[in-house]
Parts: C-alpha cells; sequence; structure tokens
C-alpha cells in the first residue's frame, strides 16, 4: 500500500518549527491535523525508505508522529525549560529513531521512537537546566530523572525515603542526597549584583574568596624597609677606611667577581689571616651601625 502524499508548512530541514508556522500553539494544532498512519501505511513507508531510501516516506514518518513528540515534551514542562525547544530536540530523536526503525520486528514505530525522543530532551534538559551540568555519568543522570518522581513530599527526604529510592534505582544512598542536594540548589551569579547599593542583597561568592595578592601595605612597608636597609648599608660602606671597604665590597657585594682571602692577601701584601681579621672587624662596625 503507497500512503497518500500530504501538504505541510515547511523550513529547510523539512520539518515544521513554531517560528515557520506563527507561534508554538499554531504549530500544535497543525501537527494535529497531519493524519496518523496505519499499521499498513507505516509498514509500507518503512520498506520504502530502507529498501530505496525514499526520503519521501521516510518525511512522512516523522510528520505523522510529531504529535507525539508534543505529548512527550509536555510531560517535561516542570524543568522550566520552554516548551518548543523541548520539542524540537525530540523532532531530532523523533528523525533518528525512523532511520533506525526496522519494520520486520513486528513493533509499531512509535513504541521503538519513544526511546530516541526521550533521549534527545533528557540531553537538552541536562545541558541547559543548570549552568552548571548537573548530571555527568550515567547513574547520575538516570538519578536526575526519576528523583523528582520518587519523592512522595516537598523538601527533602527523609532517611526512609533515601532509601527506597536508592533501591529503586539501584544507586547508593550517597549519591541520593548529593543528586538531592543539587536538585534543590540554584544557579546565583559569582560577582556581585548589578545594584551594588543594595544593603539586602546577599554577599556573592566571589566576596568570600581569599585572595593571593600581596596587601599593598604589605608592599610598601616591605620596599621601605629594604630602601632603609639599602641607605645603611651604603652609610656602613661610607665609613670603613678604603682597605676595609674594598675588602668587604669584593668578598660580599659583588657576586660576579668574589675573591677569596687568599687572593687579597696577595694583593695588599698580608697574610690570609690578616685579611680576614680586618674582613671581621668591618664586619662587626656595620652590623653595630645596623643594630642602632
Amino acid at each position: 500500500m503507497t500512503a497518500s502524499t500530504h501538504t505541510y508548512p515547511l523550513v529547510a530541514n523539512n520539518l515544521p518549527v513554531p517560528s515557520a508556522i506563527g507561534s508554538l500553539d499554531a504549530y500544535i494544532g497543525a501537527v494535529h491535523q497531519i493524519p496518523v498512519l496505519s499499521v499498513e501505511e507505516e509498514q509500507a513507508l518503512a520498506r520504502r525508505f530502507h529498501e530505496s531510501d525514499d526520503l519521501g516516506a521516510a518525511r512522512e514518518l516523522v510528520m505523522s508522529h510529531l504529535r507525539f513528540v508534543v505529548h512527550v515534551a509536555r510531560g517535561y514542562n516542570g524543568y522550566g525549560l520552554p516548551l518548543g525547544d523541548l520539542i524540537q530536540e525530540g523532532n531530532i530523536g523523533l528523525m533518528k529513531a525512523v532511520k533506525r526503525f526496522d519494520p520486520d520486528v513486528g513493533v509499531r514505530l512509535v513504541s521503538f521512537a519513544v526511546h530516541w525522543i526521550r533521549a534527545e530532551m533528557h540531553e537538552y534538559i541536562i545541558r541547559n537546566w543548570r549552568i552548571v551540568k548537573v548530571a555527568t555519568t550515567k547513574a547520575q543522570r538516570k538519578l536526575f530523572f526519576n528523583l523528582r518522581k520518587s519523592k512522595k513530599r516537598l523538601g527533602w527526604l527523609n532517611a526512609e525515603e533515601v532509601r527506597a529510592v536508592a533501591a529503586d534505582l539501584n544507586v547508593s544512598e550517597r549519591e541520593v542526597l548529593e543528586m538531592e542536594s543539587r536538585l534543590s540548589g540554584r544557579d546565583i551569579g559569582f560577582d556581585m549584583s548589578a545594584d551594588d547599593d543594595d544593603e539586602r542583597a546577599p554577599p556573592a561568592p566571589a566576596a568570600y574568596l581569599v585572595s593571593r595578592d600581596e596587601d599593598p601595605s604589605q608592599a610598601y612597608e616591605r620596599e621601605d624597609s629594604a630602601s632603609s636597609q639599602l641607605e645603611l648599608l651604603r652609610e656602613g660602606l661610607a665609613s670603613l677606611d678604603a682597605r676595609s671597604r674594598d675588602i668587604v665590597q669584593r668578598r660580599w657585594l659583588d657576586p660576579d667577581s668574589k675573591v677569596t682571602l687568599q687572593e687579597l692577601a696577595d694583593e695588599y701584601g698580608v697574610s690570609a689571616e690578616r685579611i680576614r681579621q680586618v674582613e671581621a672587624n668591618a664586619l662587626k662596625k656595620m652590623k653595630a651601625l645596623f643594630a642602632a
């Protein structure tokens, strides 16, 4: 049997979308006017698509099930995301299902497609429900979509409910508590609020971070102290006689040309021990100046 051809409002990807026909309500009304396929029509279209790559047959299968995508999307209204976006994500899942549907398995396309439709909607919700991704692992995704259904009252779960949910979903109680905490949280801005003058606004998270930058007053004190010590060093060197100043300068203040006691002894024509004594006396004099 060959399915009849219908005319629908289309866009580039051959699927009607709300923006193409005015509004979401108009879109929903339009897809509900598309006839539902009989079993024979569905089987014939699926075989035409898989045996002959007939894109017209695939389009007919997709169009006839758009109303079902709307029905599934309405079940996720409680997540606070636009219904139109959920529908479009579900339509992607529907097209994937049509591509993989085997008419010889003996099930209706709607039964097969529901898993693909929900998978796309779930991925969209996980990506967009919060700024920070709320679930990453398979267990967390399962918890995210089932915990809300499993809660029997508003507020936090009690210990008995936590155990029941964990047993139901085959996860640990710790994972249940962690996901409940994520579900109960909310996104807040990292920086200060737009109205910085609002004294009643709670502090932004940025206000609780410890700054690793150096305190300006401490930096100034350190710089001032270093400057003072440098000045004292200059005064100390100036108070020494020429030989003592030369010995201290070349032994301690010139790292690129540091000399040994013996080298200085040979230069001044005295013993190395005498150079050591001159050096010790000079340093002692300078330390006394620093301690004053």
